[in-house]
């Protein structure tokens, strides 16, 4: 994921001669252990609950303990509350799937939304966004925020306007809660971490070293992912060392990653922060003829096509990011009736390997796979299933 002032354009297209040569540092695909990925058990892959605190050390609320009575779906229904959305984008599948449920819950209630603003990773721009939605005088704002410290004075003032706020993946810089914002909604990123580590451990010899592709800016969810990898390999695979680059641009992770990898020649498996950061180093692996196996966290289409294929990228610990806006909907609607929800509220992690990418997607995306998936699947060998 994907947030900061500094990204001023996301995810630009590498274009990569056809003419790819094989470096003497590549391993060809014989070279990864046969336990890659099929000695993992996927009964007991990843966190049974939620691994990670919240950004102050809270602990995490279920989404169950935001389901409405039906008393309380009546108070909803008859306040006919207005609320408004601030993204950091809509270009992506993941923001899309959040408004998506964060929408079509509210409908179910009979609460408006007023409209989606889209910041485009843009500090001022956010905070215009912010405030142009105050001065619609909402009952709500649902937000991810751009910055933890510039927005936060524009956070501040819609809880002193006596709006309700709810935050998704992190909260600005000296925002209390119940105070300054009704709930914090986010998926658990250590426990997506520690389904990526499980993976790739699998993936790696003994002493085998592994690189770390970050995200490089102070950003809740994205550290917690990389935390989570971190310490899952320092307590399960202490034999395993850790090399780390960090980004803070995501447009210039291919070049960033193909340099680490033709500067480190023993890394022999990666971890990418999120699913495009980890498609760029699948680009940059390719125009240097490199295989090794890569796993990553979030799911979107490409990175679902990749899994499919049986390639280098062999698991993804995944969001639930149209659940994650069902949440924040209930989240909002319980502080619109005069309740006080969790402070932090953890979405369970989702382990997604080649074997259960189609009915991943489905749980993900709330809908059948696309053609181009199901003809991944069932043009790679090993299918998929």
């Amino acid at each position: 994921m994907k947030h900061s002032a500094r990204i001023h354009s996301l995810f630009l297209a590498l274009s990569i001669a056809a003419s790819a040569f094989a470096l003497s540092t590549s391993i060809s695909p014989a070279q990864t252990p046969e336990t890659c990925v099929a000695g993992v058990d996927m009964a007991t892959l990843g966190p049974k609950g939620i691994v990670g605190q919240g950004p102050h050390g809270e602990k995490a609320a279920s989404p169950d303990e935001l389901k409405l009575s039906d008393d309380e779906a009546a108070k909803v229904k008859a306040g006919k509350f207005k609320v408004g959305i601030s993204m950091q984008t809509v270009n992506l599948d993941w923001s899309q799937l959040q408004v998506q449920g964060i929408s079509e819950t509210l409908a179910k209630y009979g609460v408006t939304v007023t409209g989606v603003a889209s910041a485009e990773y843009q500090v001022d721009k956010q905070i215009a966004d912010i405030e142009n939605t105050i001065q619609q005088h909402p009952d709500g704002i649902i937000s991810i925020p751009v910055d933890f410290t510039a927005t936060a004075p524009t956070y501040k003032k819609v809880s002193e306007a006596g709006i309700k706020l709810v935050f998704m993946d992190s909260i600005p810089v000296g925002l209390e809660h119940p105070k300054d914002f009704a709930s914090m909604i986010s998926a658990d990123s250590q426990g997506n971490g520690q389904i990526a580590a499980q993976i790739l451990s699998s993936c790696m010899p003994k002493g085998g070293t592994i690189g770390l592709v970050n995200f490089g800016v102070d950003y809740f969810s994205t550290n917690e992912r990389t935390k989570g990898v971190g310490e899952w390999m320092k307590k399960n695979r202490p034999d395993i060392v850790m090399k780390q680059v960090d980004f803070t641009d995501p447009s210039k992770v291919s070049q960033i990653a193909g340099d680490f990898l033709t500067g480190n020649p023993d890394v022999k498996g990666l971890f990418a922060v999120w699913d495009q950061p980890a498609l760029d180093t699948l680009s940059s692996m390719r125009a240097q003829g490199i295989d090794i196996p890569i796993t990553t966290v979030d799911l979107g289409l490409q990175s679902a096509i990749e899994i499919a294929k049986g390639g280098p990228l062999k698991a993804t610990g995944s969001q639930r990011p149209y659940d994650q806006g069902v949440a924040e909907a209930l989240a909002m609607m319980k502080a619109l009736i005069g309740q006080t929800p969790p402070a932090w509220v953890g979405v369970q992690s989702l382990p997604v390997v080649q074997s259960n990418v189609l009915e991943s997607f489905k749980t993900v995306f709330h809908k059948d796979p696309p053609a181009e998936l199901v003809d991944a699947c069932n043009g790679a060998k090993p299918k998929c299933n």
